[in-house]
């Protein structure tokens, strides 16, 4: 177990230099505080954009080819997929440019996002539309509660049923909650995008399969992954409170790179707040999170609970495990708090009045 210590994870200083460029951006920006994101904006416009289009073009044979293709698969799934998604993911929850220049907030799921595998506004529609209207319960259509959470063939029932049903679960559940127009654009942006999978594969489908199928299915890999290791613990007595059916890890590497992501529990506590107050938010609710005896993990991100649970390494976790409030006193009563989040949440039948 580890005391709480001071934060060190990402949040703004509104006296940080800004270059010539940066202020220049910032006119486009709906906060400042979101600087960051135009910057990798244009990062991945001036890099992934170029490269994508290479691969496409007759220019490129062999050995060359292949060189771009390992640079642009490097480039996607390893330097800017997690910053991409996490971005994407903010912006969903607060569109990032200026009124006057709202229509640019199409570029994001539209242009650049399916580069990534994000088929357009269906990460929207999912996460917004459903994911925090049902918090992981029972109607959530990508809740984790029906499995065993510590168990290889758990996640792969998981990802499998994401894979095959998934799009179809979410259209069925906007059209019986009376949501018909997320469902319109769920189905526009898958359709659109595998219409244009076909179209540029009969054109070059190596360049297809490197540059939008294999980063499709890799992204929602690590989707299903990372939901399932955020809601990988949760409370049977109380499986809607987000204190309980979420983890928050603090004080990683991860969280500096990937816009605070680990601060799950704040994030659907207060869904729409700026990625750069959730450490202090965190503070100001300590209360709240020892009185839910909320789970919260210090130095690991998201990737080791979830190699950890496979493995049920449950001393490792116990190890960053964060004792707020003095709760536990040992390991033991650690791992058996955790050992008792990740169990199999059976739905219990509805019983009819008499």
């Amino acid at each position: 177990m580890k005391p709480l210590l001071v934060l060190t994870d990402r949040v703004y200083s509104p006296d940080a230099p800004v270059s010539a460029f940066g202020r220049w951006l910032l006119r486009l920006a709906q906060d400042p505080r979101d600087l960051p994101f135009f910057y990798l904006i244009v990062q991945i416009s001036l890099t992934l954009i170029p490269l994508a289009v290479l691969l496409f073009l007759p220019v490129l044979h062999g050995w060359a080819w292949g060189a771009v293709a390992g640079l642009y698969l490097f480039l996607n799934n390893i330097t800017f997929k997690g910053p991409f998604g996490l971005m994407l993911h903010c912006a969903c929850h607060r569109p990032i440019f200026k009124k006057q220049y709202r229509w640019l907030n199409h570029y994001l799921p539209w242009v650049i996002g399916p580069l990534f595998g994000q088929t357009p506004e269906t990460y929207f529609t999912h996460h917004i539309g459903m994911h925090h209207a049902e918090n992981n319960t029972e109607t959530d259509t990508s809740s984790t509660m029906n499995y065993q959470r510590d168990s290889w063939r758990g996640f792969a029932r998981y990802l499998g049923s994401f894979m095959v049903l998934g799009m179809k679960e979410l259209v069925e559940y906007f059209l019986r909650t009376n949501k018909q127009r997320l469902a319109f654009r769920s189905l526009r942006g898958e359709v659109l995008f595998f219409a244009l999978c076909v179209g540029l594969w009969l054109l070059n489908w190596p360049a297809t399969l490197v540059v939008f199928v294999l980063p499709l299915l890799i992204s929602r890999v690590i989707m299903m992954l990372g939901n399932w290791t955020q809601h990988a613990f949760v409370d049977a007595a109380a499986p809607g409170n987000a204190y309980t059916n979420s983890v928050t890890c603090i004080n990683t590497r991860y969280n500096h790179k990937c816009w605070n992501d680990g601060y799950h529990i704040g994030h659907h506590v207060r869904p729409g707040l700026h990625w750069t107050e959730h450490p202090a938010f965190f503070q100001k609710n300590l209360d709240k999170y020892i009185q839910h005896d909320a789970i919260v993990f210090d130095g690991i991100h998201f990737l080791h609970l979830f190699a950890w649970l496979m493995t049920k390494r449950y001393d490792l976790m116990a190890r960053h495990f964060v004792n707020l409030g003095n709760r536990y006193q040992s390991d033991e009563q650690v791992v058996a708090l955790l050992k008792s989040r990740t169990r199999r949440i059976v739905p219990q039948p509805m019983v009819q009045a008499a």
